[in-house]
C-alpha cells in the first residue's frame, strides 16, 4: 500500500475519473450558472451582459418577493435544525437503547424516505383538505370546529403546513444516520458509564451525544441544505402560494425562468442558493470544529 501510495503517477490514474467527474457534473453547471447571471437573457439568441445587476435586483428594488422567499427558507433552516434533528435525536437515543420492536420502529420511521415527494405531497393534500381530510375531521369531533379551515390555502397556516410532511419525511433518514453512529460506539463504554452510577440522561448527554458529533455535523448539514434549497413538496403543495405565503427561493426560481423567460435573473437566484448553502455548510463546520475540540 505504501507503494502505491508513493507512486504519483499512480494517484493521478486513479484520482482523475473522479476529478473529471466533479468538474463537469457539479463546477461546470456552477460556473455556467455565475455567467448566465451576469446576462440580461430571456434564454433564446444571445445576452446581454449587465455584470452584478441581476444580484441587485433580487434585493434592491426587489418586486418578486425574493426576500420574503429567502426568510421563509430560513424558517425551514430554523424548523430544521430545532426540531426535526432534536426529535431525530431522540428517536436514535430510544431505538439504540434496545426497545421491544427495534427493528420494527427503524424499518417504519425510513418508510417515508424512500416513497416518491408527489406521492407524499398528496397524501398530505388529503390531510389537509378542507372537506374531508383527517385533520379537519377531527378536530371537528372533538369540537374544534372553528379552527377546522383550509390549511393549505391560509396565508397563514400554508408555510408551516408545507414544513410538517418535510419533517415527517425526513426525520427517519436523520434517525437512521444517528442510530448507526450509536450502534458503531462500543457498548463497554455505556457498561462502564452505568457502573459509574450515570442514568440514561447523563449517558445520554455525556457519552453518546458527544461521540456521535461527526455524524450529528453530517445530519446536521444535510438538513441545512435540504431547507435552503427545499423545492418539491412545497412545489406540489402550494407551488409558493397563496400570495407566496409559502414561497421559498427554489420554486420562484424555477417560476422565474420558465415561466417569466428571465434566465439571467432566475441564475442569479439560483447562485445565491448555492452561496449560502456553502456558507452555512461552512459555519456549521466551525461550530462542530469547536465543540470537538472542548
Amino acid at each position: 500500500m505504501n507503494k502505491v501510495l508513493s507512486n504519483k503517477k499512480a494517484i493521478v490514474f486513479f484520482m482523475l475519473p473522479a476529478v473529471l467527474f466533479f468538474l463537469l457534473v457539479i463546477l461546470m453547471p456552477v460556473l455556467m450558472s455565475f455567467y448566465y447571471s451576469t446576462l440580461n437573457w430571456d434564454g433564446m439568441g444571445s445576452g446581454t451582459f449587465i455584470g452584478f445587476q441581476n444580484y441587485k435586483k433580487l434585493f434592491v428594488g426587489n418586486v418578486d418577493n425574493f426576500p420574503l422567499s429567502v426568510r421563509n427558507s430560513f424558517l425551514f433552516l430554523l424548523a430544521s435544525v430545532f426540531i426535526q434533528i432534536p426529535i431525530s435525536l431522540l428517536l436514535a437515543i430510544i431505538l439504540s437503547n434496545g426497545v421491544k420492536g427495534e427493528n420494527f420502529f427503524r424499518n417504519v420511521y425510513f418508510v417515508p424516505v424512500v416513497l416518491s415527494t408527489v406521492v407524499i405531497g398528496q397524501l398530505w393534500m388529503k390531510i389537509y383538505h378542507p372537506d374531508y381530510g383527517l385533520l379537519n375531521t377531527f378536530l371537528r369531533s372533538i369540537g374544534l370546529s372553528s379552527w377546522a379551515h383550509g390549511w393549505l390555502g391560509d396565508q397563514n397556516t400554508a408555510l408551516i403546513a408545507t414544513f410538517i410532511p418535510t419533517l415527517w419525511q425526513y426525520t427517519g433518514y436523520h434517525m437512521l444516520l444517528l442510530y448507526a453512529a450509536i450502534k458503531s460506539i462500543n457498548p463497554e463504554i455505556f457498561e462502564a458509564a452505568k457502573i459509574d452510577g450515570a442514568n440514561r440522561t447523563k449517558i445520554a448527554f455525556r457519552v453518546t451525544i458527544p461521540m456521535i458529533l461527526p455524524m450529528l455535523e453530517v445530519s446536521l448539514i444535510f438538513s441545512v441544505i435540504g431547507s435552503l434549497k427545499v423545492f418539491d413538496l412545497v412545489y406540489v403543495l402550494t407551488n409558493g402560494g397563496p400570495a407566496q405565503a409559502s414561497e421559498v427561493p427554489s420554486t420562484l426560481m424555477v417560476r422565474t425562468i420558465f415561466m417569466g423567460y428571465q434566465y439571467g435573473y432566475g441564475s442569479a437566484m439560483a447562485v445565491f442558493i448555492i452561496a449560502e448553502c456553502v456558507l452555512f455548510t461552512f459555519v456549521v463546520r466551525k461550530i462542530f470544529r469547536a465543540l470537538q475540540r472542548d
